[in-house]
């Protein structure tokens, strides 16, 4: 019976709340902004406790897509209207380095740009 009674104490014990690690609390919202007019433009920013700054822009432009015939093959382009997105956010890292992204999305994909990031060797020829 006593060694239920050590093997009890010993699981609540063990079971107790651990101190918890700062980096796992949550954030708040210091800042925030957002404007959307309806039609595919907004603009939008936050700031976070942590120091989690986010800030990005669309808006709708013409840009040229694929033409596509009846058996799925491409004949051309057309004039379509595509969102078009750019922005910045930045963060400290878990090792203290301060990243910073510049990005912007359009029609040739996600185009992301920052010190941190590695870079591609060059071509050869």
């Amino acid at each position: 019976m006593k060694f239920f009674v050590v093997l009890a104490f010993a699981t609540l014990a063990l079971a107790r709340p651990q101190q918890q690690d700062p980096s796992t609390t949550s954030a708040s919202i210091l800042e925030y902004t957002a404007d959307d007019d309806g039609v595919g433009n907004f603009n939008f920013a936050f700031k976070t406790s942590d120091g989690i700054n986010e800030q990005a822009a669309g808006s709708l432009k013409d840009i040229s897509v694929p033409k596509y015939s009846e058996d799925g093959q491409v004949v051309g382009t057309e004039q379509a209207k595509g969102l078009v997105q750019k922005g910045t956010y930045s963060y400290t890292a878990p090792d203290g380095q301060n990243i910073q992204v510049n990005w912007i999305a359009d029609e040739n994909g996600f185009q992301p740009q920052g010190a941190h990031l590695p870079v591609a060797p060059a071509a050869r020829r």
